[in-house]
């Protein structure tokens, strides 16, 4: 999850939502990849932290199946990622901070627990995930603040 927090951070710099994602073999501890949230700067609605780490493990391990592999992210998945996390056969989900306004996994269409959901991923969710939280409030707070500033100022 520190790699995540890591990536997330990086996201928060660049101005997109500070979410993070790795994805690690468990059997060897290997980090195949990791991202961060891009959906502003590659103007891609779809660029969540899952995606884009979930794109760059595929392309490096040459298979669009990530299956036994371990997804670790700092925000509860979304609907759209818990289904590429379905269809890429990830082993296993592990989340920082819960998202009860648009999370899939535990909140709203508990994606995962869905008859017509044809894979599930083992998951785990609140690893760090005062620290996730932490990341997330802080950056919108500053940003909340900074748009109060411009208003104020016109």
């Amino acid at each position: 999850m520190a790699l995540a927090l890591e990536e997330a951070r990086a996201a928060a710099e660049r101005g997109e939502t500070p979410v993070g994602a790795v994805i690690l073999d468990p059997a060897t501890g290997e980090v195949i990849a990791r991202a961060g949230n891009g959906p502003i700067a590659a103007h891609d609605p779809t660029a969540h932290a899952e995606i884009a780490a979930m794109r760059l493990a595929a392309a490096r391990l040459e298979n669009y199946r990530l299956t036994d592999l371990t997804l670790v992210v700092t925000l509860e998945p979304c609907a759209m990622c818990a289904g590429a996390i379905s269809h890429a056969r990830i082993g296993r989900v592990v989340w920082g901070a819960d998202d009860p306004k648009g999370g899939a996994v535990i909140h709203g269409p508990k994606f995962f627990a869905q008859p017509t959901c044809h894979w599930r991923p083992e998951t785990t969710g609140g690893v760090m995930a005062q620290e996730s939280a932490d990341l997330l409030r802080g950056f919108f707070r500053a940003r909340r603040a900074k748009k109060a500033g411009k208003d104020g100022a016109t």
